[in-house]
């Protein structure tokens, strides 16, 4: 009898366990063995996991987060991951590990499988920003999120005359920043790929003030930078064990700026981790099913080192190296329809 082990890794998000419910499902279905991996790659290093069944699965559809934990743990950070990886995987006597998570996390299980350990991947970020799948699990749920929100400011900036800055999440893409803010009919988009003006943002807000629009609403991706400097960061500048620096605090320095030079008050509002949290949407659920079932199939098919993906509305697979060679961008064609807006 086969044995599946399967994690999720890094940064949460809605619909993950609609993906663990399918993997187990399916899995079950075909005679196998499924183990859940507590964590992320924290359980396979410490030996953590356990056992699932039907009643394991049982309900969690719509439930938002994770069932087996997350961390942004990187066992290649150690000096005896690798060792205590491989340890584990023999211990319990796994055939293959199915990891869910973004670039980092599937990053490792691309490494896995140099080592001989037989891995496949499933795509999940809120940020959309894996190559090679037009869709990651939990963006669509983050995406209600932050339209709602951006259209609650609506109603306040709108009261108060205010010029409000939302910051959405988005390290190095902005397609959550920028759907949400097309969505939810923000007055100005700032994300990563492009870098912004404070002259241009000024200049729309003093142009909205001469039709009578006494608010604004100007939504930006944390990884967006002005001009004039680089990314901004915390002012500690944490670094995390994949080496990516914490990010925030953009929308402050905005709004600081706006108000500075137009005189009209402005206000920031960091969504925060408001955007990971929640009920998944009923498409986030079907594609997280979706996935996690041809996540299996892989793994029955014996294709390793590869990654379900989406295109179109078909599921596939894509070469995991492939997934995680670099950061999908936004589609520039689709941020100048966003642009016609504002």
């Amino acid at each position: 009898m086969k044995k599946i082990g399967v994690l999720s890794g890094g940064g949460d998000s809605p619909a993950i366990n609609a993906a663990i419910r399918a993997v187990v499902r399916k899995s079950l279905a075909l005679g196998y063995e499924v183990w859940g991996i507590k964590d992320g790659w924290r359980g396979l290093l410490e030996g953590n996991l356990e056992k699932l069944t039907l009643d394991s699965v049982s309900g969690i559809i719509f439930q938002g987060g994770t069932i087996l934990g997350t961390s942004r743990t990187n066992p290649f950070k150690r000096e005896d991951g690798p060792q205590k990886i491989q340890e584990n995987v023999k211990r319990f006597q796994l055939d293959a590990i199915i990891a869910m998570g973004g670039d980092d996390t599937l990053g490792v299980a691309h490494k896995l499988n140099k080592m001989g350990i037989p891995a496949v991947g499933v795509p999940q970020t809120i940020d959309n920003d894996l190559c090679g799948t037009d869709y990651a699990i939990g963006f669509d749920s983050a995406l209600s999120i932050v339209t709602d929100a951006i259209d609650k400011l609506h109603t306040t900036a709108c009261s108060h005359h205010r010029v409000m800055v939302v910051e959405i999440m988005g390290r190095d893409a902005g397609w959550l920043a920028l759907l949400s803010g097309l969505a939810g009919g923000a007055d100005v988009i700032l994300i990563p790929e492009v870098k912004f003006n404070y002259d241009d943002i000024c200049r729309r807000i003093e142009e909205r003030r001469q039709r009578g629009k006494q608010f604004s609403i100007i939504a930006v991706a944390e990884g967006a930078a002005p001009e004039e400097i680089g990314t901004q960061v915390t002012q500690k500048a944490t670094v995390d064990a994949f080496g990516h620096v914490r990010l925030g605090g953009i929308s402050s320095v905005i709004a600081e700026e706006i108000e500075k030079r137009t005189g009209y008050e402005t206000r920031a509002t960091i969504l925060g981790h408001l955007q990971r949290g929640g009920t998944p949407t009923a498409y986030d659920r079907i594609m997280a099913t979706r996935l996690g079932v041809k996540a299996v199939e892989l793994v029955h098919n014996g294709q390793f080192d590869m990654m379900a993906c989406v295109k179109g509305n078909q599921i596939d697979s894509v070469p995991l190296e492939e997934a995680v060679a670099k950061v999908k961008p936004v589609d520039m064609e689709l941020f100048e329809t966003a642009k016609l807006f504002y």
